[in-house]
């Protein structure tokens, strides 16, 4: 399962993302593809962002049972600790760009 969730995003870029997957709920979005589509979808988001900022979560074998990936400014912050994957939170003044 693949789902992308994003704010702040383009029209043109939600419309692209309407074409391959379910819009369940306002900028969040939902399909099943495989790890290529997965990546060629992916790389739409992070040319089309803009000022908005996007997450995209899949399924994948690792001891979580899943993966995530971010792109704009956000609060929110993957970090790899001790092999798994976290969310740290920057300053609210100093967002930082994540990816």
């Amino acid at each position: 399962m693949l789902v992308i969730a994003v704010n702040n995003a383009p029209a043109n870029l939600r419309g692209r993302l309407a074409v391959w997957l379910l819009e369940i709920r306002a900028g969040v979005y939902v399909g099943q593809y495989s790890v290529r589509v997965r990546d060629r979808i992916w790389a739409q988001v992070e040319a089309g962002i803009g000022q908005g900022d996007a997450v995209m979560c899949w399924a994948s074998p690792n001891d979580q049972g899943f993966d995530f990936a971010t792109v704009g400014r956000n609060r929110r912050m993957p970090r790899e600790f001790d092999g798994l994957k976290l969310v740290s939170f920057a300053p609210l003044e100093g967002a930082e760009h994540a990816k």
